[in-house]
């Protein structure tokens, strides 16, 4: 089972098929707001495909079927005598405004559902950095929770801490994280040593 409908979702529903996974695998799209699973949004020439990525496409040519299911998320894992997992279970939402006019996921009475699962794969959307060592540091965030530091320099408001990759610009591409991974060492070289040979 993978839990999670996007990138990675796919690299893992496509790497299950590949190593040989025996049963459908499926991929939770518990936060999507695609109210069907062939057609996304409206354009203006009516509707369009929805994308099917490589591995969704894998599966589907192996076992027959899309491996999708939509408006669903995981309550419960349930685990065996030895501790490890042997089901799930789901429910369908629905997606409703709050009192503050967001929209949040509403469960639908009567749709749980138990099912077998070895192994469960969680590919969830990133959604901050972890807070603990931002907390004991007293590192500044931005106004989405993520450390504070400035473009192309990595540095945080505290001298010789330097942030980059996710916890600096949120969610993005691995292309990304490597780039400001290097930027940050060259930073971070450059104070340490004064000057710095790196690109």
């Amino acid at each position: 089972m993978v839990i999670g409908g996007g990138d990675t979702g796919t690299d893992c529903v496509g790497s299950s098929i590949r190593l040989g996974c025996k049963a459908s695998s499926r991929s939770k799209f518990s936060r999507s707001r695609r109210w069907n699973a062939r057609l996304t949004t409206l354009g203006p020439n009516g509707p369009r495909p929805s994308k099917v990525d490589y591995g969704r496409e894998e599966a589907a040519a192996k076992q027959g079927a899309d491996p999708r299911t939509y408006l669903t998320t995981v309550k419960k894992f349930i685990g065996n005598a030895e501790g490890a997992v042997k089901e799930l279970v789901t429910v369908q939402i629905k997606w409703d405004k709050n009192e503050k006019g967001q929209f949040v996921p509403v469960e639908l009475p009567g749709t749980e559902k138990t099912i077998p699962a070895d192994l469960v794969l969680l590919a969830m959307g990133f959604v901050g950095p972890e807070q603990g060592i931002m907390d004991e540091l007293k590192l500044e965030r931005d106004a989405r929770t993520n450390i504070k530091a400035e473009h192309e320099k990595y540095t945080t408001n505290l001298k010789g801490i330097f942030a980059a990759g996710d916890c600096r610009r949120g969610q993005s591409l691995v292309v990304w994280a490597i780039n400001e991974g290097r930027g940050a060492a060259r930073e971070a070289d450059r104070f340490l040593m004064g000057s710095t040979d790196l690109p």
